[in-house]
């Protein structure tokens, strides 16, 4: 670290840059409900006449200011522009940009990631209950060590090199989810194999036939008896809205043997799709192992002769028609009643078992790429802090190959 030198973040990173868009100009926004938690790239955007925001052109970092995104990872690098085009999104976005001969876009985003500005906005933030904001002043002034520019560029292609694996990886299984799609939809409601018509030998039945439907429950939070880091897997709604691989190992937190037999929770095998029932209905993923959930899920054991894959696609299909018959003032919830009644037509065991077989190849390949990602983002994880401060340098890495 001789070579590092202590640098002033406003010295050094060029914060909210001055880019110019003609107002009612139609261009891609950024909404801070886009960015997904502790990732890198923007995987959507819409199209829209600007009307004020933030405004940011390609390698720029985006960092929310307020709470609670800042403290749940909402930082990314656009990447979605083309060359010279500008974009805008929300005011509540810090745009951070390198400085030329200074500083590598790269470095910025990974220091924006990492304790050295991260753990500091945080600790910056004012405001009343719920909307408080980072203090650009103080970011401006925040002082850290930071290395040449050479080093900085080495630092940032040795993170952003797991980064891409991870994206590739995630455009991988994005592929091989489409392709699934495609084939539930082809065969159960387009019918495009028996010339668009159902066949007749289909029988008309509920969710219920598909499977058993079982909700889930929480032990007593006053007990911390009840809970633990290495038990029972337990997965709440937000487990899924932070966690969006298809497949689910277990949750923030496991529950013990007492937990357990506390709550109205209940043990569920691997395969047993998971659809959460209330705020928000609609998160699914499919339990990798044995799981049981809070009171938030209204899960689906399938039947032997049903299958996980076809169960997993009618809900994602159905999705607005259970919508559609939720109930609740305060928030939109499905009942376990409610839920089993919802109608389907059931093909016959042959289709079914073809189904699953033609889906097995293509959800194993998800499940290797989501695990490998997981490992990925360990590893960056473990080496982004070190990296960034110095106490770890990329020969180091390169000398442990």
């Amino acid at each position: 670290m001789d070579s590092w030198k202590l640098v002033r973040a406003d010295d050094f990173i060029e914060f909210n840059p001055r880019e110019s868009v003609t107002k009612g100009t139609m261009a891609k926004k950024v909404g801070m409900d886009r960015l997904q938690p502790f990732t890198r790239d923007i995987p959507s955007y819409e199209i829209a006449p600007f009307n004020g925001g933030s405004k940011f052109r390609n390698g720029d970092t985006l960092m929310a200011r307020i709470t609670p995104c800042l403290e749940n990872g909402k930082t990314a690098q656009v990447s979605i522009l083309d060359d010279g085009e500008v974009g805008f999104g929300s005011t509540e976005f810090i745009v951070l940009r390198e400085k030329p001969g200074v500083s590598d876009k790269d470095f910025i985003y990974y220091l924006a990631m990492s304790p050295i500005l991260r753990d500091k906005a945080i600790k910056s933030m004012v405001g009343s209950s719920g909307r408080q904001r980072v203090q650009q002043g103080v970011l401006n002034d925040t002082e850290f060590l930071a290395p040449s520019l050479i080093e900085q560029v080495e630092i940032g292609r040795t993170l952003r090199a797991l980064d891409d694996k991870i994206a590739n990886n995630t455009a991988i299984n994005h592929h091989l989810e489409q392709m699934a799609q495609s084939i539930f939809k082809s065969w159960f409601v387009n019918y495009d194999p028996w010339n668009g018509v159902m066949p007749s030998e289909w029988q008309e039945g509920t969710i219920s036939d598909l499977g058993e439907v079982i909700g889930g429950g929480t032990p007593s939070k006053a007990k911390p008896e009840y809970y633990t880091n290495y038990g029972i897997a337990w997965i709440t709604p937000k487990d899924l809205s932070v966690n969006k691989n298809k497949f689910i190992t277990r949750g923030a937190n496991d529950i013990t043997e007492l937990g357990l037999r506390s709550s109205s929770a209940r043990m569920m095998p691997g395969g047993t799709v998971l659809f959460s029932s209330r705020a928000p209905i609609g998160y699914i993923a499919i339990a990798d192992n044995e799981v049981c959930t809070n009171q938030g899920f209204k899960s689906i054991v399938p039947k032997e002769n049903i299958g996980s894959a076809f169960v997993y696609y009618f809900l994602i299909q159905n999705l607005q028609v259970i919508e559609g018959v939720a109930s609740g003032s305060t928030f939109k919830e499905i009942s376990g009643a409610v839920l089993k009644a919802i109608p389907v037509f059931i093909p016959d065991e042959d289709i079914l078992r073809n189904f699953q077989t033609n889906c097995a190849p293509l959800f194993e390949k998800q499940k290797l790429l989501e695990a490998e990602n997981i490992q990925l983002a360990t590893i960056r994880d473990i080496l982004l802090p070190r990296l960034m401060s110095g106490e770890l340098s990329v020969a180091d890495i390169q000398a442990a190959k």
